[in-house]
């Protein structure tokens, strides 16, 4: 893929009057077997698997025009954003091999998010693959569209190829691999899956059962401040942490274990491994060296409520975390009226402000512009 990729790169002269603008919305996902754990260039220590959202997205526009050399400026929600910016650059810098033009280019990003930025929920995701989807429309406009891939994914990338999407946006941000496809996506190489890549995510939109297609999420945020440790340092203190070879394996089991229920509609198992893959992803945080908390003691009263909710009603709704103190609350669409009204009259009391966001499992990216 890469070769291909390297061989389609436009190498020219940008045209003097080349000029425009681009947009795109992407989506934010929520991992149900978490990745926590690096490797080599951006590549996950284990698979994982997780559902595309549809509210939670960054919406970014890229203005573009022949320069005599690089420039590039970079605003979330208005203001300048220098520190943010940086990091997109050094992606660009990083990979300038296959994306030589931009070095011919003045870039102005604006990007704004539908959610609290830094605070559990995967904005980084959102936001860098939204870029590269602006990104890759640029490209297009110099060498026409490239043949998109066989997993498609979704209906609103247009002509673009998402298997590279998702490649460029996993050495963006590794969770963005998964966000360019619709329903749900797997990243990260298993012998449980064919076609599965460590590279890049693929779509498992076609092989999961209609229960799953229309489960909701609903983000209780417990809390909208910045979290204390960034994603990149907490991945990074897997290096040693003397769990990780155990939990590398134990991902890999329910890996496997979570694609049968997903095809077969099993929600008991759906909701064993999905709580205890949000649990084992916080207990990693807590036994890092240097350790960090990032749960808040209403994440905790959260979860102590949702289980005994789950155990009077019988309804089959679940939590899972992200890398911060909210908390996403899973079931499915016909039992939406139970749990939004459980959600407004118990849980908000437990939110920031009572803050929820209620989303639900969505389509991928979005043509903006």
């Amino acid at each position: 893929m890469e070769k291909i990729w390297l061989n389609e790169a436009f190498k020219g002269e940008v045209p003097n009057d080349f000029h425009g603008k681009v947009g795109w919305a992407s989506p934010s996902n929520i991992a149900l077997v978490k990745y926590w754990g690096k490797k080599g260039k951006q590549l996950p220590q284990n698979p994982s698997i997780s559902f595309t959202l549809s509210e939670c997205r960054s919406e970014t526009f890229i203005e573009f025009e022949k320069a005599e050399k690089f420039g590039f400026h970079f605003f979330f929600e208005g203001k300048e954003n220098p520190a943010f910016g940086a990091k997109i650059e050094k992606f660009l810098l990083d990979n300038q091999v296959f994306f030589p033009f931009v070095n011919q280019l003045n870039l102005k990003v604006k990007s704004r998010n539908t959610f609290p930025h830094s605070s559990g929920i995967a904005s980084s995701a959102s936001s860098m693959s939204a870029f590269v989807m602006g990104l890759m429309e640029i490209e297009s406009l110099l060498t026409g569209p490239s043949t998109p891939s066989t997993n498609s994914g979704t209906e609103g990338s247009g002509t673009l190829d998402l298997c590279k999407a998702s490649y460029f946006s996993r050495l963006a941000s590794g969770s963005a691999a998964r966000s360019v496809f619709t329903k749900m996506a797997l990243w990260g190489k298993t012998e449980a899956y064919e076609g599965s890549s460590d590279e890049y995510a693929v779509s498992l939109a076609d092989d999961i059962h209609p229960v799953f297609k229309t489960y909701h999420d609903s983000i209780l945020i417990v809390s909208g401040e910045t979290k204390s440790v960034s994603s990149r340092a907490g991945h990074a203190l897997m290096e040693g942490n003397p769990y990780a070879p155990a939990r590398y394996a134990q991902a890999n089991e329910n890996i496997k274990n979570l694609l049968l229920a997903l095809k077969s509609g099993d929600l008991d198992t759906f909701i064993n491994i999905t709580e205890s893959e949000a649990l084992q992803l916080h207990a990693l945080m807590m036994c890092s060296n240097p350790s960090f908390i990032l749960m808040k003691p209403n994440t905790l009263n959260l979860i102590n409520e949702i289980r005994e909710f789950r155990e009077e009603t019988k309804i089959p709704l679940c939590f899972t975390l992200d890398a911060g103190p909210n908390v996403h609350l899973l079931y499915p669409e016909q039992e939406a009226d139970k749990v939004e009204y459980y959600i407004k009259n118990v849980l908000a009391d437990y939110c920031d402000r009572e803050r929820w966001i209620a989303d639900h499992v969505g389509d991928g990216p979005k043509k903006l512009l």
